[in-house]
Order: structure tokens, then C-alpha cells, then sequence
């Protein structure tokens, strides 16, 4: 499968350096285009006020319509109905955006996850979740990862057959009740994006200090605090062990995103 990494929602937030939205486009053989994750749409852009509330303020997109997924869906020369499976790592507004541009897809997620987003408990899962991105009616597909194998060490792992084979849901709760990771085998590599279980490569690396605001964003946010500091040294060890056959993402690091677009470019040209 070709992987291209996609950035779908450049933010700047206040005091903390500009931030992506970093998604994965996949051609499969099988099962047309598959994203994981969508980031902002053409609706979020056309009404920012009305989609994205008050959070907007805080996160502060660009929403450029040159980044929206359909765009680069369509500058790559395919179409929107293409995309036939979108798989999502979570609900957050960053995230969800462009599931109105593609909804014929059908969209992955995890039970979890996909209770959160229908019946939201908590202040902060009623406060995150924007209810006018699902207003389309989206065509969500329930996972259970916990009913699945283990994958790298993580032990809630369940491969998406219904896609194809190659990409693989893995519960990674703690930011969202149903957060999940996404690894997708890129043929020589696997690709292994790990949505918002880590903002900054640095808190894997200990090679400097991530920007306070940053930290505290993803403290504020956090369903499970203990759980994200667990999923974090898990990642830690993974990003230690330097495998070739592993590539690491996540959402929002734009260094990330600029290694895995120079990877894939490389790719691309040696064949």
C-alpha cells in the first residue's frame, strides 16, 4: 500500500509553535482510498464560528482550503467518492473536520470512542466533541480492539479485514475514552501513527523540553492522565528501539510529519 502524509490543518495556538494536522491517505489494491483521520474540512472553512465553536480560539486553524483532505484528495487526481474507509484515532474537531466531504465513507473507530462521540458523559467530552461535524449523519463502523491480538507490545489490537489487510486499530486510551492508534504496513515499513498519545516527539526523546503550553493543552485534555503517561512510555520504548521496519507519527508534531513526507518522497523516487 502507498502511503502519503497529509497535513489537513496547520493551528497556532498562543505561545506554542505552529502545529499540524497529520493524516494518512493510503491506496490500497483492494478497498479504494483510505484516510486515517480527516482534519479540517471544506465546511470547517466556509463556517469556523458554527462548526468549531469556541474552541477555535484556543487551537487558532489557518483553515486554508489548499489543506483540506478533498483537496489534496483531488489534487493527487482521484475523487471524493475514492475514498471509501476512513478510519479515525479519535473524535476531536482537528480530527473529524473533513468526514462531510467523504460521506459515502464508511468511518472506523472504536466502541469507546464511538460512545463518547453519540453519548458524551463528562464536561470535557460534551465541551470537545462538536456536533455539527456529525451532523451529516456519518456511517461509523464499531470496533472492539480489546476482542482483537496484540500488536508491538500493545495488547488491544484488531486488523480492519473489512478494509483489507495492512491496517490495524489498536486501543491506545487516555487523551479520548476511545482513543486508538493506527498502523498501516507500507510494504518495506510500517507506518504507525499514534494520534494525540503524544503531542511532541520530545516527550519520547527527552532531547529538550516540549513548550509548557503545549504540555498543559494536552494535560487539560486528557480523559486518563495516568493512562496517557503510560501509553507515553510505552511509545518511548518503540521510538527507542530505532527499528527501520517502523515509521512513528502522531497528529500534531510538524518535525514528524516533514521526516515521514521526506520518507515517503525517497520511496517514491527510488522506484
Amino acid at each position: 500500500m502507498r502511503v502519503h502524509h497529509l497535513n489537513c490543518g496547520t493551528m497556532r495556538p498562543p505561545l506554542t509553535p505552529a502545529l499540524v494536522a497529520h493524516v494518512l491517505l493510503v491506496e490500497t489494491d483492494t478497498a479504494g482510498l483510505v484516510l486515517v483521520d480527516t482534519g479540517f474540512g471544506v465546511a470547517d472553512v466556509a463556517d469556523a464560528a458554527g462548526r468549531l465553536g469556541p474552541g477555535r480560539h484556543l487551537i487558532r486553524p489557518v483553515l486554508e482550503p489548499r489543506e483540506t483532505a478533498l483537496h489534496q484528495v483531488e489534487a493527487l487526481g482521484f475523487a471524493a467518492a475514492d475514498v471509501r474507509h476512513i478510519v479515525l484515532t479519535h473524535g476531536d474537531s482537528d480530527h473529524v473536520g473533513g468526514l462531510s466531504d467523504f460521506p459515502h465513507a464508511r468511518v472506523h473507530l472504536t466502541i469507546a470512542e464511538a460512545r463518547a462521540l453519540q453519548r458524551p458523559l463528562t464536561r470535557l467530552e460534551k465541551a470537545r466533541y462538536a456536533a455539527a461535524q456529525l451532523a451529516h449523519g456519518p456511517h461509523l463502523v464499531e470496533h472492539s480492539p480489546v476482542a482483537g491480538e496484540a500488536w508491538r507490545g500493545f495488547p488491544a489490537a484488531r486488523e480492519l479485514t473489512e478494509i483489507g489487510t495492512g491496517i490495524v486499530l489498536i486501543g491506545l486510551p487516555g487523551h479520548t475514552r476511545g482513543h486508538a492508534a493506527v498502523a498501516v504496513d507500507a510494504g518495506d515499513h510500517w507506518v504507525l501513527h499514534a494520534g494525540d498519545a503524544f503531542y511532541d516527539q520530545r516527550q519520547l526523546t527527552a532531547a529538550g523540553r516540549v513548550p509548557l503550553p503545549l504540555r498543559l493543552t494536552e494535560r487539560c485534555f486528557a480523559h486518563d492522565w495516568a493512562q496517557v503517561r503510560r501509553n507515553h512510555e510505552r511509545l518511548s520504548e518503540l521510538w527507542s528501539s530505532q527499528d527501520p521496519g517502523l515509521l512513528l507519527v502522531n497528529a500534531h508534531d510538524p518535525a514528524l510529519l516533514r521526516h515521514a513526507q521526506g520518507r515517503a518522497q525517497g520511496r517514491t523516487q527510488g522506484r
